[in-house]
């Protein structure tokens, strides 16, 4: 019974799959293609290893897109919650330290221009007062997600987000002043 039920279920998804990640980026529409896909194969992979509980399941497709909705806001509240080093900062239209880092366009032949770089950022780092190097440290080294520094710190979500902020600003201005020929390209337009 389990089997024939998982068959029916893959021929499902295989038949289905185009439809269900254009869904899931309809809800997801400023992220990368790869994250669509991810997410309606953890909800498939989830729904296959619980067959035998599942097998009650009067509407199968319509359990499959609330499963996926239910998903994507489980991964929305996890992306708020850890803003990335990446992540553009309010009112800033500048580059970002991510843009810079990642148009260097590195080889093996440029292992020292890689080396200056790692030194200058982590200069730039050790540059930054404890509050504002701490936070950035624990979100961007060490993972951490702003609830879990927030209860952990005792200090709210809503600061830790204003001194993450702060830090990025205060690294690309760092880095600026190292090298200003070099990472010119950091420098606020406008």
């Amino acid at each position: 019974m389990v089997h024939s039920l998982k068959k029916s279920w893959l021929d499902f998804f295989n038949l289905e799959r185009k439809r269900l990640i254009g869904y899931v980026r309809s809800l997801i529409q400023d992220t990368p293609v790869f994250d669509g896909e991810d997410i309606v194969q953890d909800v498939i992979t989830g729904i296959l290893d619980k067959a035998d509980i599942a097998t009650h399941i009067e509407n199968f497709s319509a359990y499959v897109y609330q499963s996926l909705r239910n998903r994507v806001v489980d991964y929305m509240r996890r992306k708020r919650e850890h803003e990335h080093i990446d992540a553009e900062l309010p009112g800033d239209t500048g580059l970002l330290l991510s843009d810079i880092l990642s148009d260097l366009k590195f080889d093996t032949a440029s292992e020292i221009e890689k080396n200056e770089i790692s030194r200058d950022l982590s200069t730039a780092i050790d540059m930054l007062d404890e509050k504002y190097q701490s936070v950035f440290v624990a979100t961007e080294m060490e993972c951490l997600t702003f609830q879990e520094l927030s209860e952990k710190w005792d200090i709210p979500i809503g600061t830790l987000l204003a001194r993450k902020s702060r830090s990025m600003k205060m690294l690309r201005d760092s880095l600026i002043k190292l090298n200003p020929e070099f990472y010119s390209r950091l420098q606020q337009k406008g």
